[in-house]
This record gives structure tokens, sequence and C-alpha cells, in this order.
């Protein structure tokens, strides 16, 4: 292993073009996991943060909040399903902001909430609302008053919010009545009265699924409950990118297998002759194979970190409002996935290794 890695520092022009090959993958895994994941937490950040069991949705509403409707009958039936012990309305209006001293509208989605999701505070004053830092990408700053919709309904920013978006819209979280006055201004053919809600979340001990299922019986049908988590994942195309992105991550990362595997392939057959001067003297096949591991994994180490370092520079060079984002678990998974594909295409070339024989091998050399 110590003849391994001095190879390594002694010619370092052979081990060049598989690490560049590999930190160029490398910055594409990183690329798409930081865009699935930009993808999925603005998305879902609005779900994601409620402090509930269940989503509660009007059955014909197919698992979308912006067709979903629930009126104060039907929340008085969902109140009283045994084990419910808490329930609050939420309203969402996606709409174009006015955001003064800027000439391009911001996407926002005005949100209605009765009880205060994860790290957003108490439901504030009228006409005010908490404000996603997303939001700031476009130039928005607190203390500014907005002007959403069509009729420009003034709603003024009070304070800040994170990762609390819905469908890669900047959240504005306002009290019930200012979301129906922005609604009703908004969409005339889509009014909400006073006590109607899209949708409600709620809580209960026990197994959420089956507070779901007690839910819907309940209702006789007229709602469709889903868990939290099942919300999450119906948000419109959530589940598709998501399946999508990983396809894609998982192929890139066989890739790298190939090209590793690629790689020591040609090398083995290079030093064949060495590999053969090496078991006449007694070098077992377990230790030369040890010692492409280790080069396997060094230069799976050096590309992600040349490549992690690449694609933090390409992060900052690009606009705030795309929404790629870097999570620290997606860098680990990326590794251990880079190292478990780099030992499995160096460990192809163990066979090979394997079938030299020293005389054959130091003939050929010679």
């Amino acid at each position: 292993m110590r003849n391994a890695l001095r190879e390594l520092r002694r010619r370092p022009r052979r081990f060049f073009a598989i690490t560049a090959a590999l930190t160029l993958l490398t910055v594409l895994l990183l690329f798409l996991g930081g865009l699935l994941d930009g993808l999925y937490l603005g998305g879902t950040g609005a779900l994601r943060a409620q402090r509930a069991d269940v989503v509660v949705y009007s059955a014909d509403a197919n698992d979308s909040i912006i067709r979903s409707r629930i009126g104060p009958e039907l929340r008085r039936a969902v109140e009283s399903v045994p084990g419910v012990v808490g329930v609050g309305g939420l309203g969402v209006s996606l709409l174009g902001a006015v955001v003064p001293g800027e000439s391009d509208l911001a996407d926002a989605a005005v949100i209605g909430y009765q009880r205060a999701p994860i790290g957003v505070p108490a439901v504030p004053p009228a006409g005010e609302a908490w404000a996603d830092r997303r939001l700031e990408a476009f130039g928005v700053r607190q203390g500014m008053t907005l002007k959403l919709g069509p009729q420009q309904a003034p709603i003024k920013v009070r304070g800040w919010v994170e990762d609390t978006n819905y469908l890669l819209q900047g959240a504005l979280w306002v009290a019930p009545a200012t979301w129906r006055d922005v609604q009703n201004a908004s969409r005339p053919d889509a009014q909400f009265l006073p006590g109607t809600f899209e949708i409600l979340v709620a809580e209960g001990p026990g197994d959420a699924a089956g507070l779901a299922r007690r839910i819907d019986a309940a209702t006789d049908g007229a709602t469709k409950t889903l868990t939290k988590d099942e919300a999450v994942l119906a948000s419109p195309g959530t589940r598709q990118q998501k399946s999508t992105f990983n396809g894609i991550i998982f192929v890139t990362f066989a890739v790298v297998g190939l090209v590793v595997a690629l790689f020591f392939a040609l090398l083995t057959l290079e030093r064949a002759p060495i590999y053969g001067v090496l078991k006449a003297l007694g070098t077992t096949t377990r230790r030369l194979f040890a010692g492409v591991l280790v080069q396997g994994f060094a230069l799976v180490a050096i590309a992600f970190a040349v490549g992690g370092l690449v694609t933090l520079g390409i992060v900052n060079l690009l606009p705030a409002r795309i929404p790629l984002q870097l999570v620290g678990s997606r860098a680990i998974t990326t590794f251990v996935g880079l190292m478990i594909t780099g030992a499995i295409g160096s460990a192809l070339s163990l066979r090979r290794i394997a079938r030299i024989d020293p005389v054959t091998a130091i003939g050929t050399g010679t």
C-alpha cells in the first residue's frame, strides 16, 4: 500500500486523466443532487413545516391544495373524529408581487394559517406577513409593502422565516382574513367565505394512517386525508422529480464504476511485468489488490475534494433565483457512493491480477 501511494505521489501524470474524469462526474453528481434538493425543499417547505400528522383535502381536489375547499360544516365533522386533538385551516394563493424598486414581479405564495408551523411565529396582524427568505432574491426587504395580484393588495413584510415555500414560490404567511381578502380580490371566480379554507392540518396520537382513515369515514367520503409525508410527496411534480433525478444520479454512479474499472484494467495490463516480479518475490495477490484499492480510494477522494470546490464556485456564480441547494447530507451520500462505486470498479481488476503468472509476465516484460 505504501508503494501504491508512493506511485501516486511520484507519477501524478499517469493518474491525471482518471482524476479529471472523476472530478467532472463528481461535479455532475453534486449539481444534480443540489438541483433535486432545491426543487424538493423549495416546493414542499410549506407542508413539511406543518405541526400535523395528517392533511385533509376535499375529495375532488386530486391531492391539490389549490383545488381543495373545506367549509365550516366539513371542518366540524373532522374535529369531531375521536383522536383528533388539533385542527387548523390553511389556504394558499399563488400570485405575482410588485416589489418596490424592482421591475420584475416576485413569485409569491400567500398562505393564510391558523396554527403556526415549525419556524413560523404566531399569526401576524392583518395586512402583514412573515416572508420566506427566498424572496430576498427578488429584492424584498423587511418593512417593505408588497402589492399582490392584479388588484395589488398591499402586504407589509413583518419579518423573515426560512424553508417554508410552496411550489418554488416565496411564502408570505398571513392571517386567514388577509389571505381571503387577497384571494377574493385576485380571483373573483374562486371566492372564499369566512371560515372556509383550502385544506385542514390535524394532529392526533397513534397511527397517522389510521387517523386519516377515521377522518374520511366520518365525513362519508367528502374528504381525502393523507399523512403529512404522503401530502409532501403529493405536491405537484415532487414524486416525478425525485424519481427522474434519482435515476440520472444512479446512472452517473454506474458510469463512475465503469470509468474506474476501465482505468485499472488498462493499468493492470501495463503493470503486468511489475506484478510478475513482485509475485516472484513473494508478494501475495491480496497485497497487490490492496494497493489498487488504496489508489482507487485516493483518486476518488481527490476528485471529490476538487469537484466539491468547483461545485461551490459554480453555485456562487448562479443567480439566487435558481432552485439549487447544497445540503450536507447530500454531500456525504455522494462521497460514500463514489467510494463504493470506486471500490467496485477497482475490484474488477482483481481477477486479472490473480491470473498473472510470474514467469510469463517477466518473460513478456523482457
